[in-house]
């Protein structure tokens, strides 16, 4: 690590304030972010428990498991935690269940002094069903609701200028270290590792700020704070560039860190920024946690906040905005992951034609079998069709081989118009039809008659065409785009690895089952003579020798 002071330290102050004030906030404060049970945290739980109190977290996601000695729950569930000694692993206990269960999964819940009973009690229009909650008096004059709301804001506020804080040192300890060493990393390494999480740390700075004029030091609980969420709600889907690239910088981490140079660079920026002992890879899961506790925040503040209260309505709108934002973050995910199996799709069929498929898709709305009828004299053709986003491919099974499929066409969905047809005859093409529909292009005048087997396939593929047409639009709306780059990267993975794997012909559904019926699996119990007679065809006993010895006038 070069440490000739070309970390320009008025580059490192802010409105949050020094590296050093910012530093000691960090220290005192509690880490919610990373591995939680790291540094100090780790440690107040023990003592609390320790001194016979309850300590209650909430559970982030879901943990699944199929061994006893494990604590399974779904998120949103409350543990109580009894005992947080070991980094990774708490046991825990969930009415009389007792197991252990990943730290990362859980976060301490914020009013600890909540009865456990009040605390899963569902919000309906934002009024709880006990209504003594609200007459409780806390401190001078202060409602119990209202304590409660004021952990929360600053429960709030408290983990975004850690959260800064920690974005900070990644920008500052990591990446501009790495920037110096160009013998080590080039700049497609360090996009790949670190994505765009400078752009998230630029847009935080603005958000916390924002956080802040809100914010209500005399009495933090009539802050009123859902604005600021709506306001940067849009500018929070940057985060799904930095989700969908997390698990490429993952596998580039574990890469580089094979190699002992690496590991060491790595420790040094670590140490060099001071900060906690938690290794590079947890700190930039970071943000794929942050904006996925965020929903969970304002359903907790939205619990506590009286619909008398100003900040209310927006809390309720920031609520449902920010679970929209983590909802379009999965869903982009779920669209890039699937450009690779549209990529090994095309490598697939046979005597394709035009570009490719990812030059104006990403997503596969339906497919099936239809009757195409075409001009001039009504033929009708039996054929596969696959409705991507913006087009609908034509193909054609073969005769023999029908796990094979041969490119035929393609329809720009983009000009066409989808119509309804009667069953009866169709005035256009002159013969009669059933489960009909038509494809027709406002600029050319064409036309495409399909016919479906069944009434319900017909009513799934105007379904789907519906769809394809609400899919376009909303991914306009959204901005969604896949890159250059991530096409062209799903189609060499598609090459590289038909060209590695067997022949298509071998890899065939249909061949594989006549190999298998050829040569069938031969049980490894079997003595080998009994092999050796599984191995060669029955013979079917002959007659011949009886005929003979009827013929003979002697028997042997």
């Amino acid at each position: 690590v070069i440490t000739d002071g070309a970390l320009d330290k008025t580059a490192l102050m802010d409105d949050v304030g020094s590296e050093e004030d910012l530093y000691d906030d960090f220290r005192s404060s509690n880490h919610r972010y990373g591995h939680p049970g790291g540094g100090g945290e780790q440690l107040a739980i023990n003592e609390l428990i320790s001194d016979g109190s309850v300590v209650y977290a909430e559970a982030l996601w879901d943990h699944v498991t199929m061994d006893d000695q494990e604590l399974g729950f779904k998120a949103g569930d409350v543990i109580e935690v009894m005992d947080a000694t070991n980094k990774e692993w708490w046991w825990g206990r969930i009415l009389d269940s007792e197991g252990w269960f990943p730290a990362s999964f859980v976060r301490l819940r914020v009013n600890q002094d909540e009865p456990l009973e009040d605390y899963p009690l569902k919000v309906e229009g934002g009024k709880e069903d006990d209504s003594s909650s609200g007459t409780r008096r806390f401190g001078m004059g202060q409602t119990t609701k209202d304590q409660m709301r004021t952990n929360v804001i600053n429960e709030i506020i408290s983990t975004e200028r850690d959260y800064i804080k920690h974005l900070k040192d990644i920008c500052e300890g990591y990446i501009k270290q790495c920037r110096k060493r160009a013998d080590m990393f080039t700049e497609e390494q360090l996009k790949t590792i670190f994505g765009n999480i400078e752009d998230i740390y630029r847009c935080q700075k603005k958000f916390v700020k924002a956080l802040e004029k809100k914010f209500n030091k005399d009495h933090p609980h009539l802050s009123e704070v859902g604005s600021c969420f709506l306001e940067y709600q849009t500018e929070f889907q940057i985060y799904s560039e930095y989700c969908n690239n997390h698990p490429n910088a993952c596998m580039e981490l574990s890469r580089l860190t094979k190699v002992n140079k690496y590991v060491y660079f790595f420790e040094a920026c670590r140490l060099l920024q001071k900060m906690i002992d938690i290794s590079l890879d947890g700190f930039l899961l970071t943000p794929v946690q942050k904006i996925c506790k965020y929903p969970l925040q304002l359903a907790e503040l939205l619990k506590y906040t009286n619909p008398q209260h100003r900040d209310f309505k927006d809390v309720e709108a920031a609520l449902n905005a920010m679970k929209n934002v983590a909802r379009l973050i999965n869903e982009r995910k779920r669209r890039l992951e699937n450009i690779d199996k549209i990529a090994q799709w095309q490598s697939s069929i046979e005597d394709w034609e035009g570009e490719d498929v990812l030059v104006r898709s990403s997503e596969l709305i339906y497919s099936g079998e239809l009757t195409k009828i075409s001009h001039p004299q009504a033929k009708s053709q039996q054929r596969m069709f696959f409705l991507f986003d913006h087009q609908l491919v034509c193909c054609k099974k073969d005769l023999l081989r029908r796990d094979i499929l041969y490119y035929k066409s393609r329809i720009n969905m983009d000009d066409m118009e989808i119509l309804d047809v009667e069953d009866g005859k169709d005035k256009d093409f002159n013969i009669s039809v059933k489960n009909a529909f038509k494809l027709h292009c406002r600029d050319t005048e064409e036309v495409h008659l399909f016919c479906a087997k069944k009434p319900e396939q017909k009513q799934r593929w105007l379904k789907a065409f519906e769809n394809e047409r609400r899919q376009v639009q909303l991914d306009q709306e959204t901005g969604f785009s896949i890159t250059e780059v991530q096409k062209k990267q799903a189609m060499l993975n598609a090459s590289k690895q038909q060209h590695t794997g067997k022949p298509k012909a071998v890899t065939r559904p249909y061949y594989d089952f006549l190999m298998r019926q050829k040569h069938p699996t031969l049980p490894t119990t079997l003595p080998q003579q009994q092999v050796f007679m599984l191995a060669e065809p029955k013979r079917k006993p002959s007659n011949f020798w009886q005929n003979i010895s009827r013929l003979t006038p002697f028997r042997k």
